[in-house]
């Protein structure tokens, strides 16, 4: 009988570690059950103080760009260079992805599109062709719930996971970059992320292209103080129509991509600029 060699498995990941700011909240819960449990007297002012720590979690989960819950990447690493991150949200879109792809194979730009799973479900043969194209597919959860930053740990780990999965699966690459829904998040989610070694990416600027429906003044927004690292945020899903019925995305595009490129800035997706949240897995 010819023995069989054990599987290799990947490395585990490394022990996440607590940010201070959670940290420091897990030891104020802590010492305010104790000060209720043995001060007379005290249960009222602990319970004031898990409150505010509770208010003061909540602030910092609203913020899409802080780094209070854990790693959270809002521009490109320093190695980049003199280059930018366009980043698309919320797809794929039948009614104006394809579009999208035209436009930036037209000014030879590469793109990572932060897809949401089940619309991906819908659309495979679409986030198939996004990959071919040369852009990169990352994990914008599975159905985009209005109440994401509402999840506890399993029901993050659900959300998640499933879309990395099936992300995975319907394009043949591995996303390594999440974005929250909004950007909004809870004290949860990072070491979901870091089990399922994804980085958590927000934006540099964004153009709130979902609701503003002048081109020019979503381009003033990405535009207004634009450097190197930036990580610029659009949607070609949920995107606003102009007057004309037209995605604004479309008339946003062609004078992004000319700034970009007038200011010297190179365009990179983030599987190209941003290394494994764990390397060697």
């Amino acid at each position: 009988m010819v023995p069989v060699a054990p599987a290799t498995l990947p490395p585990a990941p490394p022990r996440w570690r607590w940010p201070p700011l959670v940290g420091a909240s897990v030891g104020a819960h802590a010492l305010a059950l104790g000060a209720a449990a043995f001060v007379p007297g005290a249960a009222p002012w602990a319970l004031a103080g898990v409150l505010a720590d509770h208010a003061l979690l909540a602030g910092v989960g609203l913020w899409p760009r802080s780094r209070g819950l854990g790693p959270n990447l809002s521009r490109l690493p320093a190695a980049a260079g003199n280059t930018f991150a366009l980043t698309l949200d919320d797809g794929p879109d039948p009614a104006t992805t394809p579009a999208v792809l035209d436009l930036l194979d037209a000014h030879g730009v590469r793109a990572s599109f932060f897809c949401i799973a089940e619309r991906a479900r819908a659309h495979p043969a679409l986030l198939r062709e996004i990959v071919a194209r040369g852009h990169s597919v990352q994990n914008h959860s599975f159905v985009h719930r209005h109440h994401f930053s509402l999840l506890g740990p399993r029901a993050l780990a659900r959300e998640i996971g499933a879309a990395q999965e099936l992300l995975a699966d319907l394009s043949g690459t591995c996303p390594h970059c999440f974005r929250a829904p909004a950007g909004l998040r809870n004290p949860f989610l990072d070491p979901v992320l870091h089990r399922l070694n994804l980085n958590l990416v927000s934006w540099t600027r964004r153009g709130f292209d979902t609701r503003e429906p002048d081109p020019q003044r979503v381009l003033a927004r990405l535009t207004r103080g634009l450097a190197a690292g930036d990580i610029l945020l659009l949607h070609d899903g949920n995107a606003r129509r102009g007057a004309d019925g037209r995605p604004v995305l479309l008339d946003v595009l062609p004078p992004l991509l000319a700034r970009c490129r007038a200011a010297g800035l190179r365009a990179l997706t983030l599987a190209e600029a941003v290394p494994l949240r764990h390397a060697g897995r």
